[in-house]
């Protein structure tokens, strides 16, 4: 079977095999599966297809990096790379971008004016072993397996296989050369796997496969039926990372991050436990050290530290304060406790907007989004503000109506449960 598997990335690197030949093979698996032997073997061989990161031997146990299934508001990536670097870990990260209702972390970056994320393999590497940590986009050069391969998958309905997509993410990862890796894997309404079972047995393959090259893995699986934290939009997104990165953000996404650094701090021997690690991180955010390596990033690759002295400077220079960006209020029609808030419906809205990408080729207006007013088990009361949206142009009919009917309100009062409802590994 290895063998086989390694004629079929050989031909999708070196063209040898055309698209319909692919294809047959990615319809096979599809339909029938791969086991864990094979679903590693296909994942060390796409890591293989092109170049595999290496660091310096005194530090390459502290390489980590972490991967999220998306959602809507996920913006731990911004706030935990710093954070961890703060604590001595090294964090290459590789990001994508957004498609659909999911946004991505270079577009959320790229709305810093100057930011660069099209750095070469050569300058990412010097700026983490200088300042411990980039966030950069893909680049040719690693794993040009999963670029055919994946483009193929998008086009004849295969995308929802579980080997496929374990061999997809893991191989990125593992061409980073990396110690030890976190996945977040979502589940809910708003999540690429809406049942929690589905979540369940990608996050045990993926696991299984890292774990099995060599990468210490571990998996939280969490929910994202509501948004996480409050700020939905690209720009909107850094000011809440900021403020997470000043110790001030949302429960729910300081949870993620100090949960899922934890995890990779005990992993790479800084601390005894997740729990210590958690700990550490929390730390980071309240003493300045988290937003120091943030800002320090951020100058590396192309921005201005500057731009966020200030509240002020950094809603001007993210485009917040622009007079052609109009904000519109939704408030509560009813008294009572905010139940749920359906996050696909409040995303679909901010795409309809402009805040993400319908194809790959979309321009993104990084201004527009939504900050959410009333979270799950707020109490609120009729006339209160539940949503602020921002956008360009009037709201399209019946817009408003849908971004309200997104809020359920109860008369009982509602317990706040943690988002996470497993960890693996």
């Amino acid at each position: 079977m290895s063998d086989s598997i390694a004629e079929i990335v050989n031909g999708v690197v070196d063209g040898s095999l055309g698209d319909e030949q692919v294809i047959d093979w990615l319809r096979s698996v599809f339909e029938n599966g791969l086991d864990e032997k094979s679903t590693i073997t296909l994942t060390e061989l796409m890591r293989d297809s092109g170049q595999v990161l290496t660091w310096p031997e005194e530090w390459s146990h502290l390489v980590v990096d972490k991967h999220s299934t998306g959602g809507v508001g996920d913006k731990v990536s911004i706030v935990l790379a710093p954070a961890l670097a703060a604590c001595g870990l090294k964090v290459p990260m590789i990001s994508g971008r957004g498609l659909g209702h999911t946004g991505g972390t270079l577009d959320k970056l790229e709305s810093i004016p100057g930011f660069r994320v099209d750095l070469s393999i050569d300058e990412m590497q010097k700026q983490v072993e200088r300042i411990g940590l980039a966030m950069v986009g893909q680049t040719d050069s690693l794993v040009p397996a999963d670029r055919r391969m994946y483009a193929l998958r998008d086009v004849t309905g295969t995308v929802a296989s579980i080997p496929l997509i374990t061999s997809s993410i893991v191989s990125k990862k593992a061409a980073e050369g990396l110690s030890a890796l976190v996945l977040d894997v979502k589940h809910g309404r708003a999540a690429f796997m809406e049942e929690r079972e589905q979540a369940e047995a990608l996050a045990q393959s993926m696991v299984d496969a890292a774990n099995g090259m060599g990468i210490t893995t571990s998996v939280v699986i969490s929910t994202m039926d509501q948004p996480l934290g409050c700020a939905i939009g690209n720009a909107l997104e850094i000011v809440e990372s900021v403020e997470t990165l000043c110790g001030r953000g949302p429960h729910d996404l300081e949870e993620l991050v100090c949960v899922q650094a934890g995890i990779l701090l005990a992993a790479s021997g800084i601390v005894e436990d997740m729990e210590e690690g958690a700990l550490m991180i929390h730390n980071s955010l309240n003493d300045g050290s988290a937003l120091a390596k943030f800002l320090d990033m951020v100058e590396t690759q192309g921005g201005n530290r500057d731009d966020f002295m200030s509240d002020h400077s950094m809603l001007s220079s993210l485009g917040l304060l622009d007079d052609n960006l109009l904000s519109t209020e939704i408030y509560a029609e009813e008294n009572g406790w905010i139940e749920d808030i359906d996050a696909m419906s409040i995303a679909l809205a901010c795409l309809e907007l402009g805040s993400g990408r319908k194809t790959l080729t979309d321009n993104v207006d990084h201004a527009v989004g939504a900050i959410i007013e009333a979270q799950v088990g707020d109490e609120i009361e009729i006339g209160e503000p539940l949503i602020v949206i921002y956008h360009r142009n009037e709201l399209p009919n019946g817009l408003s109506e849908s971004i309200s009917s997104a809020f359920s309100v109860t008369p009982e009062i509602v317990e706040v449960e943690s988002r996470i409802t497993q960890i693996i590994g």
